[in-house]
C-alpha cells in the first residue's frame, strides 16, 4: 500500500490535489429575495504551495443560456468586483485577509437573477482547488388578502379565500378562529389547510374573526377575516325599489328632452317671425323729401289763395307742417334770388299776391 502511494506521488496524479484543498462542503443554499446570502468556501494551504493565491468565483445562470462568467476576483493582492453588471456593488468578500485561508463571499439584495450555480476556485501552484454553491432565492408570501365571495346570509352558500399577492411556490394555507368558542366548524376542518373554504348552508354560529396564515420556505405572512352572518335581506324590496328608482330616472330624462325641444322650437319660431317682418315692410321715406313735397304743395296753394283767406291759412296751415321734419331738412346752399321784371312775370301767367305782415306776436298788420 505504502508503494502504490509513493508511485502515485511519482507521477503526479494526487500531488496538487493534497496540497491545496477547499473544507467547505457543496451545498445549496435558500434565502429570501432582498436577503443576504453568505456563500462559504473555506481552504487550506500546505508548504508546498509556494506560487501567488489568486481566488476567483464564477456564477453559472439558472436558464443555462449562459457562459460562465467571473463576479469577483483576486489576483496580486487586489480585489475585482466589476467584472458581472447584475451583481455589481453586491458582492463582497467575507473577510479582509484572503491569506487567512476564507474566501467566503456575501451577495446582498438578492433579486431572482441571482439564482444560479456559484463556484469557488483557489489557485496557488502548484495547487488548485474549487467547490460548487446552489444558491435559490424565494419570495416570501407578502400582500395576503382574506375576503368573503359571495353573500354572507344565513343558508346561503359562499367562500372564504385566502390570497398573498407573492410568494414562491410551494405555499401552505393555515386557517383559525380567533373569536368565540375558537373552533372551526366541523365541515371546514377538511380544507383548513386550503387557500379557499367552501361554506355550505351558513348559520349564525360561523360569524366570528378568521386569520390565514401562508408559509413557504423562507417566511410567512397573515390576513384577518370578519365573518357575520346575518338573516336573508328583503330582496323583493330591493328589486322593487330599484324598478321604480329606474322609471323615475326616465321620466326625468323625458320631461328635460322635452323641455329642451320646446325651448328650441319656441326660439326658432321668434327668428322666423322676426325675419318675414325684416323682410315685409317696406323701407321707411326720408324725411326729408316728405317735408319738401309738404312744403312744396303749401306753396302752390298759396300762390292760387287771395288776401281775404290767408289769415285763416296763415293761423292753421303753417301750424300743420311737421316740426321735427321742418327742422331736420338739411340745409341747401342758399341762392340769390333771380330777378324778374314785371312784364315777364305777367306773360309767364303770374298772379300778383298781396302777402299781409305779420307782427312779433303772430297777428296779422
Amino acid at each position: 500500500m505504502a508503494l502504490l502511494l509513493r508511485f502515485l506521488l511519482l507521477c503526479g496524479i494526487v500531488g496538487f490535489t493534497r496540497s491545496l484543498s477547499i473544507t467547505t462542503p457543496e451545498q445549496m443554499i435558500e434565502k429570501a429575495k432582498g436577503e443576504t446570502a453568505y456563500l462559504p468556501c473555506k481552504f487550506t494551504l500546505s508548504s508546498e504551495d509556494q506560487g501567488p493565491l489568486d481566488i476567483e468565483w464564477l456564477i453559472s445562470p439558472a436558464d443555462n443560456q449562459k457562459v460562465d462568467q467571473v463576479i469577483i476576483l483576486y489576483s496580486g493582492d487586489k480585489i475585482y468586483d466589476d467584472y458581472y453588471p447584475d451583481l455589481k456593488g453586491r458582492v463582497h468578500f467575507t473577510s479582509n485577509d484572503l491569506k487567512s485561508g476564507d474566501a467566503s463571499i456575501n451577495v446582498t439584495n438578492l433579486q431572482l437573477s441571482d439564482i444560479g450555480t456559484y463556484q469557488c476556485k483557489v489557485k496557488k501552484a502548484p495547487g488548485v482547488a474549487n467547490k460548487k454553491i446552489q444558491l435559490v432565492v424565494l419570495v416570501k408570501p407578502s400582500g395576503t388578502r382574506c375576503y368573503v365571495d359571495g353573500s354572507e346570509e344565513i343558508g346561503s352558500d359562499f367562500k372564504l379565500k385566502c390570497e398573498p399577492k407573492e410568494g414562491s411556490l410551494p405555499l401552505q394555507y393555515e386557517w383559525q378562529k380567533l373569536s368565540d368558542s375558537q373552533k372551526m366548524p366541523t365541515s371546514w376542518l377538511a380544507e383548513m389547510t386550503l387557500s379557499v373554504i367552501s361554506v355550505k348552508n351558513a348559520s349564525s354560529e360561523y360569524s366570528g374573526t378568521y386569520s390565514c396564515t401562508v408559509r413557504n420556505r423562507v417566511g410567512s405572512d397573515q390576513c384577518l377575516l370578519r365573518l357575520n352572518v346575518v338573516p336573508p335581506s328583503n330582496k323583493a324590496g330591493l328589486i322593487a325599489g330599484a324598478i321604480i328608482g329606474t322609471l323615475l330616472a326616465l321620466v326625468l330624462i323625458g320631461l328635460i328632452i322635452f323641455c329642451c325641444h320646446k325651448k328650441r322650437r319656441e326660439e326658432k319660431y321668434e327668428k322666423e317671425v322676426h325675419h318675414d317682418i325684416r323682410e315685409d315692410v317696406p323701407p321707411p321715406k326720408s324725411r326729408t323729401s316728405t317735408a319738401r313735397s309738404y312744403i312744396g304743395s303749401n306753396h302752390s296753394s298759396l300762390g292760387s289763395m287771395s288776401p281775404s283767406n290767408m289769415e285763416g291759412y296763415s293761423k292753421t296751415q303753417y301750424n300743420q307742417v311737421p316740426s321735427e321734419d321742418f327742422e331736420r331738412t338739411p340745409q341747401s346752399p342758399t341762392l340769390p334770388p333771380a330777378k324778374v321784371a314785371a312784364p315777364n312775370l305777367s306773360r309767364m301767367g303770374a298772379i300778383p299776391v298781396m302777402i299781409p305782415a305779420q307782427s312779433k306776436d303772430g297777428s296779422i298788420v
